[in-house]
């Protein structure tokens, strides 16, 4: 797999205010993602991002031009990518606040027997190892300072099951899995939930919904209940199932 890693954006230490967090988010540059960080930025927090589509990850640092702010071109699906990225991160912000492991893909609506091996993998390697990726690297050092809230998108599709989106479906169970495994692996104090964002207007919607993904809410309404709800995780949610 050819990964590419360049750094969009450097800047110092946590903005002022003790209320300020640093958060990381994955799959930043569209959809859930781009609106949580934009919401996340205007509530005073600094953004950490990261995204395997460069362009758009150039749009959103132009949003967001304040120099506290790190962008990144990772593709989480390699281990390497993703401990470089924790190098720098560390390096230059120390341990995140909250980790939001949002990067995520579906593949095309399809029978399971007619899923292409390569569309089958892409959404597991992306949204099941993906996300281990990042707490393989960014794990360790939140469990020193036992400080920390995980979050990891899950989907309504992670506890049920849906036609034409198997490999989809399967990749957000384990995800279920592997967050309440990984809870009781956490310090006290610290947290990782499954949290199901719900149905929104996103290109992840439209692939499978068509036109009538329009019907649903757009990403920047969503953001502002998301952002809340994220904020007010604490230790005691640890290995909750949660939904915005």
């Amino acid at each position: 797999m050819t990964t590419s890693f360049s750094v969009l954006s450097r800047g110092g230490g946590v903005g002022g205010g003790s209320s300020s967090r640093t958060i990381l988010i994955t799959g930043v540059s569209k959809g859930l993602g781009r609106a949580l960080a934009l919401e996340m930025a205007k509530r005073g927090h600094t953004i950490i991002g990261c995204s395997r589509t460069a362009d758009k990850l150039k749009a959103l640092q132009s949003d967001l031009p304040d120099s506290k702010h790190l962008f990144m071109n990772v593709d989480v699906r390699s281990n390497s990518s993703v401990e470089e990225l924790a190098r720098i991160v560390m390096e230059k912000k120390g341990p995140p606040d909250i980790i939001v492991n949002n990067a995520g893909t579906i593949n095309k609506n399809n029978k399971i027997w007619e899923v292409p091996e390569e569309d089958f993998d892409a959404v597991l390697d992306t949204n099941v190892k993906g996300t281990a990726n990042v707490l393989r690297h960014f794990l360790p050092p939140m469990v020193e300072k036992k400080h920390g809230i995980i979050v990891n998108f899950s989907s309504g599709w992670g506890r049920s099951g849906a036609a034409l989106v198997a490999p989809y479906c399967a990749s957000k169970w384990a995800i279920e899995g592997l967050t309440r495994a990984v809870a009781k692996e956490l310090p006290e104090g610290m947290a990782v939930v499954a949290l199901n964002p719900g149905v929104i207007n996103t290109d992840m919607l439209a692939s499978c919904f068509g036109s009538s993904a329009s019907l649903y809410q757009a990403p920047d309404a969503w953001a502002v209940k998301a952002a809340a709800m994220i904020l007010n995780l604490t230790g005691s949610d640890n290995g909750a199932s949660l939904t915005v």
